[in-house]
């Protein structure tokens, strides 16, 4: 099963054209293989339409932003950037 540590902040996760929360994709985890959740946490890294079990899932993540000594810079989600303008 996974935890909400497994999902990190920023990503977002669809299911049916919904939004899931992080309990939401939990309670769905439960019943999943082994194999099938390897393969849904790797998806968490890279994003991506896929199906489970029957159900077709979407993640979005956000994009990376390096600085000028190429480290990776912390993103703004949508929602923030949005709020801001």
């Amino acid at each position: 099963m996974l935890t909400k540590q497994a999902i990190r902040k920023g990503v977002k996760i669809e299911h049916n054209n919904k939004v899931l929360t992080k309990d939401e994709v939990i309670s769905l985890s439960e019943n999943w293989t082994e194999k099938q959740e390897n393969f849904f946490r790797k998806m968490l890294r890279q994003g991506g339409n896929f199906n489970i079990g029957g159900k077709k899932f979407y993640i979005s993540v956000p994009e990376l932003i390096y600085n000028n000594k190429g480290e990776v810079e912390a993103t703004l989600m949508e929602n923030e950037n949005e709020q801001h303008s």
